[in-house]
């Protein structure tokens, strides 16, 4: 594990097996649209992805862009798939959209801190993926049927609860070096939980801000 992992997604070794048994598993198979968290632990998924031909969006940093994603085309791109996977690069190179030029993702991968088996997850308390799952969500293009998956350590898998809040989203697969994790199936929040977010994190994310009723 990363021993400097505080405030941030903890970059793993395995992080590159866990990524090719990801890629084995049906819903990355009939995948072509991948929406990716840029974090460093998920960058394995990310070149994947880009080398099998799939669109990846990454979130901008804090989704404090106008345009909130970042779309890596493998059909366009003009740098390596590897390259084009870390995040800075990718701050270059990809084209930034808004929800409304995004088709319907097919997968959504995710990075945690933490996990348990019922797919309850803790990120980076800043509540981030929490957002970009829920405008994916409320703009319809994540559905029931839109699997969110996480790659972890052995060791970021926990046993009993963790906290969780109504604006949290539950991972469907939980994948390591060594193991899929298939967890129960579990109600998402339908968008945006406006009474959960303050005026300063609104005003802060334009894709927010402008959507705010």
């Amino acid at each position: 594990m990363n021993t400097s992992a505080r405030g941030r997604i903890p970059a793993f070794v395995g992080a590159d097996a866990a990524a090719a048994l990801l890629a084995e598993h049906p819903s990355w198979q009939s995948a072509r649209v991948v929406k990716a968290v840029p974090d460093r632990a998920q960058m394995p998924v990310r070149a994947r992805a880009l080398e099998e031909g799939k669109r990846v969006y990454m979130a901008a940093s804090k989704l404090a862009a106008q345009k909130p994603f970042h779309l890596l085309d493998p059909k366009t791109l003009t740098i390596p798939p590897q390259e084009a996977a870390d995040r800075h690069t990718a701050a270059r190179f990809a084209r930034p959209v808004d929800l409304n030029e995004m088709p319907h993702v097919d997968l959504v991968v995710c990075g945690s801190v933490a996990v348990n088996t019922g797919g309850v997850r803790l990120g980076k308390g800043a509540g981030y993926s929490d957002i970009e799952v829920a405008l994916l969500n409320e703009a319809g293009l994540i559905g029931s049927s839109t699997l969110i998956a996480t790659t972890v350590h052995e060791l970021q898998i926990v046993d009993g609860q963790l906290p969780e809040t109504d604006h949290d989203f539950r991972v469907d697969l939980i994948i390591t070096q060594n193991r899929v994790v298939e967890c129960s199936p579990y109600r998402r929040p339908p968008g945006i939980l406006w009474e959960s977010l303050s005026p300063e994190a609104i005003e802060a994310i334009p894709a927010l801000a402008s959507r705010k009723p």
